[in-house]
């Protein structure tokens, strides 16, 4: 087999695609051949070192991906060989083959192509359990979605109008806002060129936003805030910008708003049925054509450096998916 090697995490010039012995499953666990893997920030990070899991080294990057099971190992009765699935597994993504926790492989119905479960699991578990879970969103309530043409942002457009709101979604360039119109977002907002507070003033007569979905953070977090509507939840997901931001705590007292956090990992961790339900009705989901993961491009896996920076530039629309 042959996989990208992280040697030294001091950032993505120090990957080297090797080849390596393809090794055999251990009790509990599944190789897979992997047919592709999509690019999360989160990769990005854990070969920065920046990334609250630190794997040992060397490792292999690529958190979420999708192939065809090779091998199982002792115990494993729920899988078999020649079966599809789809794995979140934090790394091993970027390679010809990995192993796998079995317990972490979402088994994939037919019809399912690989490039669409490679970039599933991640962002419409992150986006359903942070709007249906942890936010309780009605139908009828009104959702402001930051970054919303990126990959979380673009699944959470989706899970919002599955669930009967009314979104808006706000990202950095004309371009992007027609991207999330096509997603069925009810109206957008130019944030590079509007004024997010007054464009939100505008859109809910002054109400604000029953619901925030962050997961870019930095600057505009405190404009949103400011604006969300009485008893509204905003909802931290992530900090795409960098800057991790510091709300003034009396904005929640004025709004009897909630400041709601959102770590799907643990999560599943945490409450595995509860997860495992959710997972199968985003997967009927899927099925029915609510929701469908935007594709920016595929990529072969031997470009992965050059998909990274392409990243890096901020110009993805959805996902990037490496393809072997």
């Amino acid at each position: 087999m042959h996989a990208w090697l992280c040697e030294n995490p001091v950032g993505v010039e120090a990957l080297n695609w090797k080849e390596i012995p393809t090794p055999a499953p251990q009790a509990g666990q599944v190789l897979i051949r992997i047919e592709a893997a999509s690019l999360n920030f989160p990769d990005l990070l854990i070969v920065q070192n920046k990334y609250q899991m630190k794997p040992d080294l060397p490792f292999v990057p690529g958190s979420e991906y999708a192939g065809v099971i090779e091998a199982v190992g002792e115990g494993v009765t729920h899988l078999k060989v020649g079966q599809a699935v789809a794995c979140l597994s934090g790394t091993g993504g970027f390679g010809t083959h990995t192993l796998a926790s079995a317990k972490l492989c979402m088994p994939l119905p037919a019809g399912f192509p690989a490039v669409d479960a490679a970039a599933f699991i991640m962002i419409y578990a992150t986006s359903h359990h942070a709007l249906i879970d942890r936010a309780a969103l009605k139908a009828g309530e009104t959702v402001l979605i930051l970054g919303a043409a990126g990959g979380v942002g673009t699944a959470a457009i989706q899970i919002a109008k599955a669930a009967g709101a009314r979104v808006i979604a706000a990202a950095s360039t004309d371009e992007k806002c027609a991207l999330c119109k096509s997603l069925g977002a009810d109206d957008t907002i130019n944030y590079t060129t509007q004024n997010m507070r007054e464009a939100l003033k505008t859109l809910t007569e002054g109400k604000g936003p029953n619901v925030i979905y962050d997961p870019v953070g930095g600057d505009f977090a405190e404009p949103a805030f400011r604006s969300i509507a009485w008893r509204g939840r905003y909802l931290v997901v992530g900090f795409a910008a960098g800057p991790i931001p510091a709300l003034p705590f009396n904005l929640a007292l004025l709004k009897g708003a909630s400041i709601v956090g959102v770590f799907w990992g643990d999560f599943s961790r945490r409450e595995p049925q509860a997860n495992a339900a959710m997972m199968a009705e985003l997967a009927q989901w899927y099925a029915q054509g609510k929701i469908k993961p935007v594709i920016d491009r595929t990529m072969p896996m031997s470009e992965l450096k050059a998909a990274y920076a392409h990243m890096g530039s901020r110009g993805v629309m959805g996902k990037l998916v490496m393809v072997n």
